[in-house]
């Protein structure tokens, strides 16, 4: 079955990283109350969790998506662009090798998994405080013998681009376009997020279901309307760390 690669909240999870949000405190307790309740949403959409090893030691450690990238034909463990979270991809590293050949970004090459976006054969990479250029040339170099094509996408605003926009459909974008230019994505369909909920389109979606936090009442009512088999999910103290829902997960999905 698909796989969803979660890690357990970390007690300092309050000294987490901090970039556009003020720093308030965390309910440790019901953080970790939240990430069960998230697996347990995964498990609805069909994957089977696969904890990685607790960091307790590393505030951001339960945002595990910035660590590595998977495709069908391999995965790609990055290095994230805050220096405290390097460590986190050790573990990662060891476990996602049962599953694809991995490929990994060196220095000085900076790339946060939030930043990347995957749609079919086309991967847009977000160029932000966490991610560089030559990250993103290595990724792109590491993709094309599989017939990737790699394109950046700039980032102001928000932590990563894919606090700003997700994918619905193979064609049908979620976006907020006050943070992301939506020219840069030819041929695709936008729905917007309401003005109210601009941290809105971070959301999930896998066959029939859709996954959005309970704080966007207006991004939820859009996607019941596209038909979608909908899950909410209480993800306040998360949120407060600067996370979204796809932050806390690494999906392998059937490969080659």
């Amino acid at each position: 079955m698909p796989t969803a690669l979660t890690r357990a909240v970390s007690p300092l999870l309050a000294d987490c990283e901090l970039t556009h949000l003020e720093r308030s405190p965390i309910d440790i307790h019901k953080a970790a109350m939240q990430q069960q309740r998230y697996e347990n949403a995964l498990r609805k959409m069909g994957y089977t969790i696969r904890r990685l090893p607790e960091t307790p030691h590393l505030p951001d450690g339960v945002f595990v998506e910035d660590t590595a990238v998977v495709f069908p034909e391999l995965g790609i463990i990055t290095r994230p662009g805050a220096v405290s979270r390097r460590e986190e991809t050790e573990t990662i590293a060891d476990v996602l090798k049962e599953y694809r050949e991995l490929r990994f970004i060196e220095s000085p090459g900076t790339v946060d998994g939030g930043d990347v976006l995957v749609l079919g054969k086309k991967v847009y990479i977000g160029q932000s405080t966490r991610t560089n250029g030559e990250g993103t040339r290595q990724f792109r170099e590491h993709l094309a013998p599989f017939g990737y094509s790699v394109q950046e996408v700039p980032v102001t605003g928000c932590l990563h681009l894919k606090t700003a926009i997700a994918v619905l459909q193979d064609d049908l974008l979620l976006i907020n376009p006050q943070w992301i230019d939506e020219k840069l994505f030819p041929g695709c369909l936008f729905i917007y997020v309401h003005p109210d909920e601009p941290y809105g389109a971070n959301v999930m979606r896998r066959n029939t279901f859709a996954l959005c936090p309970e704080a966007f009442p207006h991004i939820a009512k859009k996607l019941e309307d596209l038909g979608f088999n909908l899950i909410l999910i209480d993800q306040s103290e998360l949120a407060k760390a600067e996370a979204g829902l796809t932050c806390c997960s690494v999906l392998v999905e059937e490969g080659l």
